[in-house]
């Protein structure tokens, strides 16, 4: 499927691959394969190879079972959605109060965790996003903003790679140029990459500088000199093609990220603890009070940061209590 359209786009320039292909059975040879580009509450268009799509939904269709990204089978001619593939990856999170995760996006490569080089940068919010990057097995780059203007812009790089081990960090202007060329390892064609990052930081003009288009993809807004707030501007998801080839989903931004089901991308974040859980003399240490406990022998000695520790603590009991059943509901039992 190498059918290219006025730009030439192609499937595989897309992002299609043998995974997807797999999936297509027999009796849907003749079905169009398509990505997702937009998704509302009662609408959603796709990208084809011969550009933009309005998709006609059938009755029953719910729209919160798709995500940007997602790869779709469409009946050629009408634009009807017959069904969504199987995903490589999707990056979900829990919201307060909900049953189900919330979709962020799909079948993604690369995520630039995008934060600035000023009170924005905050390592217990960027380290919840590296969890849910982790536990959805997509490689994690973060990208920190507005270096141009900041005292210490390295300063901040340095407290970025402490984070986690061998994480991928690139301080850059998002408003030059130069920025696609720094981002360009992680943007070539077929690959798929998504912005998140709490509103003002920059993502928005990251994503008009990556697209490489001379109108604006997304409205850009400016961070508070008061307090580092950012301003709201990107109101939906979306997936807009990028100049070097491949494809960039943005998404709002994110002032609250609560934690559930991510325990293995927590033991990746904090993989200097995870390391130290089996030299503890209890199988079942807490690590938080237990004789022999080889992680709090760590903290005492100052080979493991105390802040550090503490929110490991944070992030380990947001993701215990969020995985228990709310009172009322299937499956809780009053002790």
């Amino acid at each position: 499927m190498t059918a290219e359209n006025g730009t030439g786009a192609t499937l595989e320039g897309m992002g299609w691959d043998a995974f997807f292909a797999a999936q297509v059975s027999p009796p849907e040879t003749g079905l169009l394969p398509m990505r997702i580009a937009t998704v509302h509450r009662a609408r959603m268009s796709a990208i084809a190879l011969d550009g933009r799509v309005k998709l006609k939904l059938e009755q029953h269709t719910n729209t919160a079972d798709y995500a940007v990204g997602d790869w779709v089978l469409v009946e050629p001619h009408t634009n009807i959605l017959h069904r969504r593939l199987d995903r490589k990856s999707v990056l979900q999170r829990h919201t307060e109060g909900a049953k189900v995760p919330q979709l962020i996006a799909a079948n993604i490569d690369t995520l630039f965790i995008v934060t600035s080089c000023n009170a924005d940068f905050n390592p217990a919010r960027l380290e919840r996003y590296l969890a849910l990057t982790n536990e959805a097995e997509i490689n994690p780059v973060m990208v920190l903003t507005k270096a141009d203007i900041a005292e210490d812009a390295e300063k901040y790089a340095i407290d970025a790679r402490a984070l986690q081990r061998d994480l991928e960090v690139v301080t850059l202007n998002a408003k030059t140029p130069d920025a696609a060329a720094v981002l360009a390892p992680w943007c070539g064609p077929g690959q798929t990459v998504a912005l998140v990052g709490s509103s003002g930081v920059g993502k928005s003009t990251l994503l008009n500088t990556l697209a490489g288009s001379g109108d604006e993809v997304q409205e850009t807004g400016a961070i508070r000199d008061s307090d580092a707030k950012g301003r709201h501007t990107t109101t939906a998801r979306s997936l807009h093609a990028i100049a070097g080839g491949g494809w960039v989903i943005d998404t709002p931004g994110m002032r609250t990220l609560h934690v559930s089901d991510v325990a293995e991308g927590i033991d990746i974040l904090f993989a200097e603890i995870t390391e130290l859980t089996p030299d503890c003399k209890f199988r079942d240490c807490t690590h938080r009070h237990e004789p022999g406990c080889a992680v709090l022998a760590a903290a005492k000695s100052g080979a493991l940061d105390p802040e550090r520790l503490a929110r490991w603590y944070k992030l380990q009991d947001e993701n215990r209590d969020n995985a228990k059943p709310a009172p009322g509901s299937r499956g809780f039992k009053k002790r």
